[in-house]
């Protein structure tokens, strides 16, 4: 067995996180791999309600839009989906310091 300092292979084990970040224990983030996964499958029922729905339809919301809208299906699901993601956004957008770790020597 080939002895190697401490300090050696402290330098050894840095360069291998910086080559090949996977191979040197950090691994991908579950949630991160779960929301892409469901974001992608929420964008294909996207796609699919838009194939299928090709009928004109009505949209009143008095309140904030005077006149009734008749718009294509699709496009009044795409709307919506887009108003649901910038909801998202702002709701979980803060909250964590991300950018405040210190690392120790």
């Amino acid at each position: 067995m080939i002895m190697i300092k401490k300090h050696a292979r402290r330098q050894i084990v840095l360069r291998l996180r910086r080559t090949f970040p996977t191979l040197a224990g950090s691994t991908m983030n579950a949630k991160l791999l779960f929301k892409t996964i469901f974001l992608i499958a929420i964008l294909l029922l996207l796609v699919i309600m838009g194939m299928n729905n090709r009928d004109t339809v009505e949209l009143s919301l008095p309140p904030l839009i005077p006149k009734t809208q008749k718009m294509p299906a699709a496009i009044m699901y795409f709307g919506f989906f887009g108003v649901g993601v910038l909801t998202g956004t702002i709701l979980t957008a803060g909250g964590k310091r991300g950018g405040s770790r210190t690392k120790s020597a």
